[in-house]
């Protein structure tokens, strides 16, 4: 018996909408990590890229749990001797909520070329309106992610 490796004529690539409002940031990240991969594709092959598109709006709804929104360090380096910067998170997702849900993602892919392929398929917008109509993305319920109101 011989792997079964998809050709790229046979990858068919879907859209999928995520309302990041009221979910945990990295719960909602491992769900959609897995879909930008291919995870949950029964042609899934761990050296081709065979997942589907996301978008996520309310990007800017998105929550974190504990004290992460203080403790937690975002870092920066320009690449010079001395260039390191570094902030806490929370202020990276008050001011850029899209860029720091990006971040989270782009931390659970590959980190090699594969990996900048994948996140290109990944499109975060931080209110609830997106330009992605004419796709016709279908709703992507991540239920187990949501913060508990209680």
């Amino acid at each position: 018996m011989s792997t079964y490796t998809p050709r790229a004529s046979e990858i068919e690539r879907a859209w999928h909408v995520v309302d990041a409002e009221g979910l945990i940031l990295g719960r909602m990240a491992t769900e959609v990590a897995s879909i930008l991969r291919g995870k949950h594709k029964p042609t899934f092959t761990p050296h081709m890229d065979t997942g589907d598109h996301v978008v996520i709006v309310n990007a800017d709804k998105v929550v974190l749990t504990g004290a992460k929104t203080t403790d937690k360090m975002v870092y920066d380096h320009s690449g010079y001797p001395g260039g390191l910067r570094s902030r806490a998170f929370g202020g990276l997702l008050s001011e850029r909520s899209d860029e720091a849900v990006r971040r989270t993602i782009r931390g659970m892919l590959p980190k090699n070329r594969l990996g900048r392929q994948m996140i290109t398929k990944l499109k975060v917008y931080r209110g609830p309106e997106h330009p992605h109509e004419a796709q016709q993305p279908q709703p992507l319920e991540i239920e187990h992610a949501r913060a508990r109101t209680s």
